[in-house]
């Protein structure tokens, strides 16, 4: 008989045979905003592009993707200031170096910040169990000295984890990750540390995997957010449900995707009183207060 190999992080559950729960305020669809912010080294290591590989200094690319520190997180901050959105900041903690002035403006408003390694020039899934301890610890104490806390959750560079990521997360005491792109709900994953809670988080509608891999148009792409809205929406009178919206500053920060993604805004604030707009962390925290049983793997 075949066995296949497991992760024994979590048990199968099917969505339509849990417990139910709501939201505060009897909301049932909770919807987050996180927007990615990275820094690269110049000449070197990874990062997105749009054609093949070029020679380094690859400096169109490099320069495309600070375009996102200099001016897209910028545009997308004052966007979120006109329709008072909560934005999870997921920072690359190089920013701390180079621009800090921007996390201090997303900072200012009361946004969250999530951990999002170091520098986008590196993966966790190419380090050593040692290096990936070294990365996951560094980032953390750095966000925690200029924040003043510790920061609550975690998405690995390139969504890349290791075998060993979701012990060392628990170990350095994250309360939540976004890598794993398996439900719409919550769940709790098992650690050699304790548990540690699985955030949805957008994998099929991330901006950059449609922009940079799809080569979707922004107008057909934000058509498909607003229909993942509706549809949530609808389903959610029958379960809680969670929609994450992914940006990438150098992405979505473009003024034309900008444009669209502004009608995508717009259609859900008219359901504003009927949905919870909120942080990841927040997330976190209210299914924290739930009781054993509730939510998947408690």
């Amino acid at each position: 008989m075949l066995k296949l190999k497991t992760h024994g992080r979590y048990d199968y559950s099917a969505i339509t045979r849990r417990p139910d729960y709501s939201w505060p305020g009897g909301r049932r669809l909770a919807v987050h905003l996180s927007l990615n912010v990275e820094h690269f080294s110049f000449g070197e290591g990874l990062g997105n592009d749009y054609g093949p590989p070029s020679p380094q200094p690859n400096s169109r690319s490099f320069a495309w993707r600070d375009y996102g520190n200099r001016v897209g997180a910028w545009r997308l901050l004052e966007m979120a200031q006109k329709y008072e959105l909560p934005m999870a900041l997921l920072i690359n903690t190089a920013l701390y170096d180079y621009c800090p002035e921007m996390i201090a403006a997303f900072r200012e408003r009361g946004d969250e910040i999530v951990g999002h390694g170091r520098s986008n020039v590196e993966r966790q899934s190419d380090m050593t169990p040692e290096q990936e301890r070294e990365c996951i610890f560094e980032a953390t104490a750095l966000i925690e000295k200029h924040e003043g806390k510790k920061p609550l959750g975690w998405l690995a560079p390139y969504i890349a984890q290791t075998h060993q990521s979701p012990d060392l997360l628990k170990e350095a005491g994250y309360r939540y990750m976004m890598d794993w792109p398996l439900d719409d709900q919550p769940v709790w994953f098992r650690t050699k540390n304790g548990p540690i809670l699985s955030i949805p988080y957008a994998h099929e509608l991330n901006d950059s995997f449609e922009a940079v891999s799809r080569r979707t148009p922004s107008q057909l792409y934000c058509e498909s957010l607003i229909d993942q809205f509706d549809e949530l929406l609808e389903e959610s009178e029958r379960r809680p449900l969670v929609m994450p919206i992914v940006l990438h500053s150098f992405i979505l920060g473009q003024p034309y995707r900008a444009r669209q993604f502004r009608r995508v805004i717009e259609h859900v604030l008219k359901h504003r009183e009927k949905i919870w707009l909120t942080h990841p962390g927040s997330i976190c925290e209210y299914v924290e207060t739930l009781p054993p049983g509730i939510v998947p793997g408690s």
